[in-house]
C-alpha cells in the first residue's frame, strides 16, 4: 500500500491552465475517485501521477518519496485505461506476462502470479484466447489483471468502465469494489459518473476547471456540499435550486422570499448576509414532500410529468408563474396525475442555502445527515 501526496501541482498546455495548484493527500489503502464534468482536468491529474505528463509546477510524493522526476516504470504505479490497450496479437496470458518479462521476473514466478490473478478475476479459462475472442467485460478484466500482476503500490483507473453497457458496468463495478477489499491497495479512479464515485469511493475529489472544489467522503459531499457546483454535481437526480432573497435571518434559520412572494425557510446560519441579499435555496428531490392543494403548503405547484422508475418515481413540478421547477422523489403508487395542482412542503432542516458567489452557508445538520455522513 502507498500514500500519495500532491503539493501545488499545476499543469499548463501553452496558455491553458489544465490543473491549478492542487493540494491533495490519498491515504494508504484508500479508494479515491476523481469526478467532474468533461474537461475539468481529472484525467490530466491522473496522468501527472502516473508520469505520462510532466508537471508545470509542484511535486508528487508516493510513500514520502518524490516521484515527479521519475519515469512511469519507476513510480510503483499501474494504470488501467479506458481503451483496454491490449496487444491484439498476444494471448491473454502473454498480455499479462509482458510487463513481468520486461522486468526479468522468472518464468515460474510469472506463471504463479498470473494463475493467482486469473483465478481472482475469474478469467482462468481465457488465458489462451486472443483479445478479439473476448467480450468487452472480459477484455477489461484482462487489463485489470495485467495491472494486478505487477503488484504495484498504486492502481490508477482512467474511466475503465465507460465502454461497457449498463448491466456490465454495474457488475464490473461490484467486482472492482471486491477487488479493492481483497488487495487493500491504494486506488485512484477517474470517472464522470458520480454514481460510480458514490458507490466505490472512500474519498471523492470534485474537480472543475482544473481546480479542486471539494474533497470528502461520499455522504459528506452529498449532505454538506461546499458550494452550488458540488451540490448540483453530486446526486442523481440533481439537487433542486430556487432563486430567492433573504427576508430575515436569525441564528440557525433564514427566511427566503421567492420572486412570486412565497416564503421558504432554511436551517442555516446566515449572519453574514444582509437583508434582501440574493441567494439560492437548494433541496434534494427526496426532501420535497407533495400532497393535496393545501393552502398552508409552502408552494402550490402543478404536476408536469412523472417518470416511473420501479421502486420510486420522479415527479416534475412547475410553478403557475412558469419560473420555478422542482423534482420530487416519491414512492411507487404515490404519483399524482399530470396537470393536478399539489401542495409542496420543504423541510427547513433539509434545505441548503448558497450565497451570490455559490458558497454554501453552514447548515444545521439533521440527525439523519449525521448518521449517514459518519
Amino acid at each position: 500500500m502507498s500514500r500519495i501526496r500532491l503539493t501545488g501541482v499545476s499543469k499548463r498546455f501553452g496558455r491553458v491552465k489544465a490543473i491549478r495548484s492542487v493540494e491533495l493527500t490519498v491515504d494508504e489503502g484508500e479508494f479515491c475517485c476523481f469526478v467532474g464534468p468533461s474537461g475539468c482536468g481529472k484525467s490530466t491529474l491522473l496522468r501527472l501521477i502516473a508520469g505520462l505528463e510532466d508537471l508545470s509546477a509542484g511535486e508528487i510524493r508516493i510513500n514520502d518519496r518524490r516521484v515527479d522526476h521519475l519515469p512511469p516504470a519507476a513510480r510503483g504505479v499501474a494504470m488501467v485505461f479506458q481503451s483496454y490497450a491490449l496487444y491484439p496479437h498476444m494471448t491473454v496470458y502473454q498480455n499479462m506476462a509482458f510487463g513481468l518479462q520486461q522486468a526479468r521476473l522468472g518464468r515460474a514466478a510469472i506463471r504463479e502470479r498470473i494463475d493467482a490473478t486469473a483465478k481472482m478475476l475469474q478469467i482462468e479459462t481465457l488465458l489462451e484466447r486472443l483479445p478479439k475472442q473476448l467480450s468487452g467485460g472480459q477484455r477489461q478484466r484482462v487489463a485489470i489483471g495485467r495491472a494486478i500482476v505487477r503488484q504495484p503500490g498504486v492502481f490508477l483507473f482512467d474511466e475503465p468502465l465507460s465502454n461497457l453497457d449498463a448491466a456490465l458496468r454495474q457488475q464490473t463495478r461490484i467486482e472492482l469494489a471486491r477487488l479493492h477489499q481483497r488487495l487493500g491497495a491504494t486506488m485512484i479512479y477517474v470517472t464522470h459518473d458520480q454514481t460510480e464515485a458514490m458507490t466505490l469511493a472512500d474519498k471523492i475529489v470534485v474537480l472543475r476547471d482544473g481546480s479542486v472544489e471539494q474533497v470528502g467522503r461520499p455522504m459528506t459531499l452529498y449532505h454538506h456540499p461546499a458550494n452550488r457546483f458540488v451540490a448540483g454535481f453530486i446526486g442523481s437526480p440533481p439537487m433542486n435550486f430556487l432563486t430567492a432573497r433573504v427576508a430575515s435571518a436569525i441564528p440557525g434559520r433564514v427566511e427566503c422570499r421567492l420572486a412570486a412572494g412565497e416564503i421558504l425557510h432554511a436551517g442555516v446560519n446566515a449572519d453574514r448576509l444582509a437583508a434582501d441579499s440574493a441567494v439560492t435555496l437548494g433541496v434534494r428531490p427526496e426532501h420535497v414532500a407533495i400532497g393535496g392543494p393545501d393552502p398552508q403548503a409552502d408552494l402550490i405547484m402543478r404536476v408536469a410529468l412523472c417518470e416511473r422508475l420501479g421502486d420510486h418515481s420522479l415527479v416534475l413540478l412547475t410553478h403557475p408563474g412558469g419560473d420555478t421547477e422542482l423534482t420530487a422523489k416519491v414512492g411507487p403508487g404515490e404519483e399524482p396525475p399530470a396537470g393536478r395542482p399539489v401542495g409542496v412542503r420543504l423541510s427547513a432542516e433539509h434545505c441548503h442555502l448558497f450565497d451570490e458567489t455559490g458558497l454554501a452557508l453552514p447548515r444545521q445538520a439533521s440527525t439523519d445527515d449525521a448518521e449517514r455522513a459518519g
